[in-house]
Order: structure tokens, then sequence, then C-alpha cells
């Protein structure tokens, strides 16, 4: 359970909203008792970006509390492939924490959150727009208890993927360059 802050300004430690796995059923079921409406998403979030941010809190205006279900780094791996998590899950986890619209973060090993989605039984769950026409996973179980399932459009151009390609396209500078033009000599420039 989230604590205020120890001195008034200072926002609380956002590891204090990074639940157990083992503590998100009763975590859920005392929400529900108090007639919160939980809105549930899941994702890697390896590289936070804008993109995240809008969705997230898009996400968060669906109800009163959002909960996030974090993939695992074996999990990201396993999805994503070789070199990914960029960032441990702990880390991943803090961020998302951090974030005012985000109630709650909970990271999950498998590879589908088809689980964790039956331990939360949302009152929402919320997928990316690039899941609207497909088969959401979870999406049976929440409509079975009344839940509806959502899709929310991406802000365009934002990905972790596309991040790590235009990464990968950068030239490093050569050591003691001043940040001019990359990889062109001297003598050329002087031409």
């Amino acid at each position: 359970m989230p604590r205020g802050p120890e001195h008034p300004g200072i926002p609380e430690d956002p590891s204090a909203r990074v639940i157990p796995r083992r503590s998100v059923r009763a975590l859920c079921a005392r929400l529900r008792s108090e007639g919160k409406r939980i809105v549930f998403t899941n994702g890697c979030f390896d590289l936070l970006h804008a993109g995240h941010a809008q969705y997230l809190r898009r996400a968060a205006a669906l109800g009163d509390v959002l909960l996030v279900g974090l993939n695992s780094d074996a999990s990201v791996r396993r999805l994503k492939g070789e070199g990914r998590p960029v960032q441990r899950a702990a880390d991943r986890a803090y961020l998302l924490a951090s974030l005012s619209c985000v109630s709650y973060v909970t990271i999950f090993p498998e590879d589908t959150p088809a689980r964790l989605i039956g331990e939360v039984i949302p009152h929402v769950l919320v997928k990316g727009g690039d899941w609207k026409g497909k088969k959401i996973v979870g999406s049976d179980v929440v409509r079975a208890h009344g839940g509806a399932v959502k899709t929310i459009r991406f802000l365009a151009g934002r990905s972790t993927t596309a991040i790590l390609a235009r990464v990968a396209g950068v030239r490093p500078q050569r050591p003691g360059s001043s940040g001019g033009r990359t990889g062109t000599s001297r003598s050329r420039r002087a031409s």
C-alpha cells in the first residue's frame, strides 16, 4: 500500500507502488470493496517514451486505479529477442510507478498476462490501438465478469523499437571531437 511522503512537498517513493505478484489478488479485492474501478494494461515498457506516457494517462482516465502488468526480463527476451530488455524489470517498474497516472505496477514472468488478468479481474482491460480487431488476451475473462475491453490509439511514431533503430544508426563521435561533423577527417574538411 502506498505511503504518503515523509516530508511535505516530497513525493512518495515510487517503489512503494511496485506490488509483489503474490499480493495482487488481495490488493484488487480491497480496491473492489472500496468501490474503485480498476483499469489494467500490460507491456514491456522497455524505454519509457512520450507514447507510453500518453497511453497510460488515457488508460488511467477510464477508472479510479491503473494497474500495470510489466513483463519480466526473461519474458521480454523471449518476446523481443536477444539484447532486450534494455533496462531491467526493477528499473522499468520504478519508472512506471513514478508516473502520477500509474497507481500500481506488478511484474509477471509469463509471456502473456492471462493468469494475471484472472487474478486482477479488472473493470476495464486496455491495450494499444495496434490490437484493435485482434483477440486481446484476457478479454474473455474481463467480459465474463461484466468488464469492458478498450483499445487506445498510440501516439504516432513513438516506439521502443524505433528509438533503438535510431540509436543504432547514430555514429559515435571520435574521442576528443568537439561535436561538429562526425566521421569527416580534418584534411577533408580543409579542402
